[in-house]
């Protein structure tokens, strides 16, 4: 005779399963974590999730073991987050539990073709997609040479605050840089008050406080502005000063992603993207994992 296992148990093992399945697939620097000593497995630890998660270690060990446990939407939601789940992935992930997503329109970190393909039409223009945590989720050829070389960098640092306040040459780049550190670090202030509680964002703050000096003395003055453009002057260390509008198309709520355009205010700076365009062309660079 066969026994059937209960549905309830088949779940747990399979949500068992996929959470372990996640947390071994990511590395610890895509979360801005210290990779630390060697690691006899792949991925994340299990109390590194929990730590993210902002659950108990054990508690976290006992879903994965798929012991007979209560998990709430707003832990499953965590987890999500934490594991840098896309749609699919979070979907699954509550079908597993048998549980409603409370935010099943949440943004993922994916970008289409066709949004890859408007940032392509877009060239010379440099243009990116970022989300309101400041990561460059996918660029153009124009705007990968900008400020620096995009694609020369691993994709957990292509975060525009950790740039702004970390790499030597995207620093060298921006011509007012006190200035425009200040501002950018109250846009981050003004869009995280949506997401206190979320991972991903207390994780890029850590990171953002230990690596910079100056973004602990900024972030202590508690400023905070909208993220309104504006006329911007950059160093780009192959065509020379370009005077650029900076502009944000919200590609959904104000908290999602957005398309950020620069485009020329005068004749020259219009010629100097042209030439960046025919530099980047003639180089050929591989193309980076976010692009």
């Amino acid at each position: 005779m066969t026994t059937v296992a209960p549905e309830s148990d088949v779940r747990r093992h399979e949500l068992a399963e996929f959470l372990r399945s996640r947390r071994e697939r990511i590395t610890p620097e895509q979360v801005g974590l210290p990779h630390g000593r060697r690691r006899r497995t792949p991925g994340l630890r299990r109390e590194e999730v929990a730590h993210l998660s902002a659950v108990g270690v054990t508690w976290y060990t006992w879903l994965e073991q798929a012991r007979e446990i209560q998990v709430s939407a707003q832990v499953l939601d965590a987890l999500a987050r934490a594991l840098l789940m896309d749609r699919s992935e979070r979907t699954h992930l509550f079908a597993l539990a048998d549980a409603v997503d409370p935010n099943p329109d949440a943004p993922c970190p994916t970008v289409t073709p066709s949004m890859r393909a408007m940032l392509d039409q877009l060239e010379p223009l440099p243009a990116c997609i970022q989300n309101s945590r400041y990561d460059i989720l996918a660029y153009n050829r124009t705007y990968a040479r900008l400020l620096c070389d995009l694609d020369a960098l691993a994709p957990e640092d292509r975060n525009c605050m950790w740039l702004a306040f970390t790499d030597d040459d995207w620093r060298a780049a921006v011509a007012d840089l006190p200035d425009v550190n200040r501002m950018m670090a109250a846009k981050f202030r003004a869009s995280m008050a949506g997401h206190l509680a979320e991972p991903a964002w207390k994780t890029l703050l850590n990171r953002l406080e230990n690596g910079s000096p100056e973004f602990r003395e900024i972030w202590a003055r508690h400023e905070v502005v909208d993220q309104s453009g504006r006329e911007k002057y950059i160093r780009n260390a192959h065509v020379g000063l370009l005077h650029l509008e900076h502009t944000n198309l919200w590609l959904g709520p104000s908290s999602g992603p957005r398309l950020v355009t620069y485009v020329p205010l005068d004749a020259a700076s219009r010629a100097g993207l042209e030439r960046l365009l025919e530099m980047s062309v003639r180089e050929a660079a591989p193309v980076g994992a976010a692009r």
